[in-house]
């Protein structure tokens, strides 16, 4: 019923109110879901109840990470976080395309900075009744010239605050982000990242993935595999939203400037998945993103070469219901398939 009256307010709107809602505890009915042994993991030294994960988007500024612990996910990415507060792109930035289950955003990377974030990640931490998983997604700020040191700040300042922290250098809404995907410029943010990470103890052994666009041809993937695997990256999550409108989009919202999510992105989103899982010979772990909305789909994504998954569109669409409903059919389709564990299925149709 909530989510059905959220609808009827502008996207942005309900999104805030959907926030302000979570942290007032307004929301109610936040059930502690079942957790299968079957869906437990451990990755790069981090232990994962399930592989299921909160897109970065969703909680941008680390306020609701309690509450969508307890929904179910088994990790949280909030941001995309910049060093300086940031508004973001001209409203309205973002478009629900209801026909097609998809979104469409030209946000901008719009936070509250830094600074306040992370006081609401140290709040998190003192919590000690709620232990999960929180990945941290960090960006630069529009205004900033020399790309790489926003990066670099927002490592050394956030860092030690999330298991992992991922690089976006793939939103297509902040103007000149993506050329840092390409050949030398990717290879040179890189680097500098883990002289940055090698010179702060608490970074040391912290994984650090790479979120790259789903719109990258075969060279491109082909050049961002081999640096990854050349370079030790730990992980690369596949993939952002996309510029690319497919023919079948029939919303009347389907030509808004920005990043297409959701349901449209799912096939192509997964073939790139599958791709890099080939090109890193399985040794990099992936996190799958792009249209997933059921345990079905996530269990393709899965067996297409990711480790661990994340959804945002869907959640939107459907409300928190629909991660206990995912996890529930994830673990009868390994059972299913007489797997012990959600990690013998990785990769298993590449």
């Amino acid at each position: 019923m909530l989510i059905n009256l959220l609808r009827l307010l502008p996207p942005e709107m309900a999104h805030e109110l959907t926030i302000k809602l979570i942290k007032s505890n307004f929301i109610v009915g936040i059930k502690r879901n079942q957790e299968y042994t079957t869906l437990k993991q451990n990755i790069l030294g981090i232990d994962f109840k399930n592989p299921l994960g909160l897109a970065a988007g969703f909680d941008k500024n680390a306020e609701v990470i309690i509450p969508m612990i307890r929904y179910g996910f088994g990790f949280v990415e909030v941001g995309t976080i910049t060093p300086r507060p940031q508004k973001g792109n001209q409203k309205p930035r973002i478009f629900r395309l209801l026909e097609d289950e998809a979104v469409i955003n030209h946000l901008g990377f719009n936070n509250k900075g830094s600074e306040k974030i992370l006081r609401n990640l140290k709040a998190f931490y003192e919590n000690k009744a709620i232990n999960g998983v929180v990945g941290i997604n960090i960006g630069k700020n529009k205004s900033t010239k020399n790309d790489i040191d926003d990066y670099l700040y927002c490592i050394e300042k956030l860092g030690e605050f999330g298991n992992y922290i991922t690089i976006n250098i793939s939103s297509p809404n902040t103007p000149g982000l993506r050329d840092l995907q390409l050949r030398g410029r990717i290879e040179t943010l890189v680097k500098k990242i883990q002289s940055k990470q090698s010179e702060i103890k608490q970074l040391n052994n912290k994984p650090i993935f790479i979120k790259i666009s789903p719109d990258l041809d075969d060279e491109q993937l082909r050049d961002i595999a081999l640096m990854s695997l050349a370079n030790n990256i730990n992980g690369l999550i596949i993939s952002n939203s996309s510029i690319k409108r497919p023919e079948s989009l029939i919303s009347y919202h389907k030509n808004e400037l920005g990043g297409l999510s959701g349901k449209p992105i799912f096939i192509d989103s997964t073939i790139i998945l599958k791709k890099m899982y080939s090109l890193t010979n399985g040794q990099i772990p992936l996190i799958g993103v792009g249209g997933v909305s059921n345990g079905y789909e996530c269990y393709e994504k899965i067996k297409a070469g990711a480790c661990l998954v994340q959804l945002y569109t869907a959640l939107t669409f459907n409300g928190p219901k629909i991660i206990k409903e995912i996890l529930t059919e994830l673990n009868n389709l390994v059972l299913t398939e007489g797997y012990r564990n959600i990690s013998e299925v990785v990769g298993r149709s590449s």
